[in-house]
């Protein structure tokens, strides 16, 4: 949740040669009907001009391997946004085609030999999101390629059946949507390529866990690479960046219903072609289309620093992005583990509690952080009910609170987390200016982390009496030299009062040559 929420962000170039199987290849126009197959050579060309759906091939491919993708049709540089038959790959030799089966209202990728390489099985209601519609008579369905990128199965009656979206392979365009279930927890995901030039899956994916809360992840297998924030409650974020003398506004919608959430972006009008893509080197990138360079240049990049990688700063440490060189820091009332490799920067074993905490003792308020991994969610609590909660716990040490905007399942609209044993305060950061601006999510969340010393969260007598004795033994030294100084001036007075009756004779001065003498006086 940016943090994008985030949040999101885009692909790596997908430096791909096309494989140019005529001299002049044959297009077609934006769709696919029954009896007008897709093959080698042919494209399908969105309405708009903007993509185009066909075979390609990897270069230095041997056997030479050939995929159905989507691409920018309008773009110099070729980049591939979606793959069909990632895992499957036909052979030149092979003679495959897509068509659009009549029985089944199916898109149906296989060779010459029957082989099928990929299908969409709309007809078993493959198609998890919510926009899929009932089936009705699929007599005549027709394949739409949309000037926005996506593929969509249509029945004669204009219901959509299946959609590329939906099924997203390393890029999500604006208008698509990534998605997960709050009942089953799956959803769609965004799968790097296996290389450069190896559309196949690769080791990197990006999506959301809705248990036991929303948050966004990238995973190395099955290993969190990166997580995002914690969703603190925004449905809408827009996201300000400035190129080439002009403004882009990206915006982002999260929609939390019963069922499942889903989040989607958008840009602002006449703006440069945008994708987000998960890269096979492990960053979640947004990528704009420069037309001065003719080439992608990087909007955002997660994870942008070393030391926000998951886990980097190891148990009770945080990753400080206010800093000018981000890197790990303890948490307040906490030491490395081991001193000597913290300072040579191996900060996987973490840090310690200086002093063990008392169950009487209270909480210290840690504002903008992005907060632990490993939490519980406990529902239906205020704040005040939430710190009572982990405070009632002797093991809990953290907590954080946030008021939705929106209900959640169960139609629970707080957000109480809790950490139960420091063990569990893993993958912090303490955030700093971002390089965009932001509105409408609240990044600036607070930990409330259980301290030595710290009831209710003041200090205790004993720390108290830290503070109190150096400031009192200042006092004592300046009183002391206060003291010598009045010694001396009263001193000073009394010699001068002598002089000065001297001065007149045995007679005292009046009121106004008192006044006078005084203003030539230091003290």
């Amino acid at each position: 949740m940016s943090d994008l929420m985030g949040f999101m962000s885009s692909m790596s170039v997908c430096t791909v040669a096309f494989l140019l199987l005529q001299a002049l290849c044959a297009s077609s126009d934006d769709r696919l009907v029954p009896g007008k197959p897709l093959l080698p050579g042919t494209t399908v060309i969105s309405d708009g001009g903007d993509f185009a759906l066909g075979f390609f091939s990897p270069s230095n491919s041997t056997p030479e391997k050939l995929y159905l993708g989507i691409w920018y049709n309008n773009i110099p540089q070729f980049t591939v946004v979606w793959v069909a038959n990632r895992e499957t790959p036909a052979i030149f030799s092979s003679a495959p085609s897509l068509v659009v089966t009549n029985d089944t209202s199916d898109l149906v990728l296989s060779d010459a030999t029957g082989r099928v390489l990929w299908t969409t099985n709309a007809t078993t209601g493959a198609s998890s999101s919510p926009s899929s519609s009932p089936r009705s008579d699929n007599t005549g369905s027709v394949a739409v390629l949309l000037n926005t990128g996506n593929l969509i199965l249509r029945s004669p009656g204009g219901m959509v059946l299946w959609q590329s979206s939906d099924h997203p392979t390393d890029t999500i365009l604006p208008g698509m949507k990534m998605w997960s279930s709050h009942k089953t927890h799956q959803g769609n995901r965004l799968v790097s390529w296996n290389g450069h030039n190896d559309p196949s899956p690769g080791a990197f994916s990006y999506g959301y866990e809705t248990d036991p809360f929303i948050q966004p992840f990238i995973w190395n297998g099955s290993l969190p690479e990166w997580r995002d924030l914690v969703w603190t409650g925004f449905t809408v974020t827009s996201q300000q960046y400035f190129q080439a003398n002009s403004t882009i506004v990206l915006y982002v919608a999260l929609v939390s219903t019963v069922d499942e959430i889903s989040v989607s972006f958008t840009v602002s009008d006449g703006a440069p072609p945008i994708r987000t893509v998960m890269s096979y080197f492990g960053r979640l990138e947004a990528r704009v289309w420069n037309r001065d360079s003719s080439d992608w240049a990087i909007l955002g990049v997660s994870p942008d620093y070393e030391c926000s990688r998951y886990g980097y700063c190891g148990r009770s440490g945080y990753c400080d992005c206010t800093d000018a060189a981000p890197t790990c820091k303890c948490l307040d009332g906490f030491e490395p583990v081991d001193k000597e490799k913290w300072n040579n920067g191996r900060f996987s074993q973490g840090c310690q509690r200086k002093e063990a905490f008392r169950c009487s003792d209270g909480f210290l308020a840690l504002p903008d952080m992005k907060v632990p991994d490993n939490f519980v969610r406990i529902g239906r609590k205020t704040f005040q009910e939430c710190a009572a909660e982990c405070s009632a716990n002797c093991s809990c040490v953290a907590y954080a609170y946030a008021t939705l905007n929106v209900s959640t399942e169960n139609g629970d609209g707080t957000r109480c987390l809790v950490w139960i044993g420091d063990h569990r305060l893993v993958d912090m950061q303490k955030l700093g200016v971002r390089l965009y601006n932001t509105a409408g999510a609240d990044s600036q969340e607070t930990l409330y982390l259980r301290v030595a010393g710290m009831p209710s969260g003041k200090r205790t007598k004993k720390n108290t009496l830290k503070v109190l004795l150096p400031i009192l033994a200042i006092v004592i030294v300046l009183t002391s030299i206060l003291l010598v100084w009045v010694r001396k001036f009263r001193g000073r007075k009394t010699n001068m009062a002598n002089q000065m009756t001297l001065m007149h004779g045995g007679y005292s001065t009046t009121t106004d040559e008192l006044g006078r003498e005084k203003k030539y006086q230091w003290f």
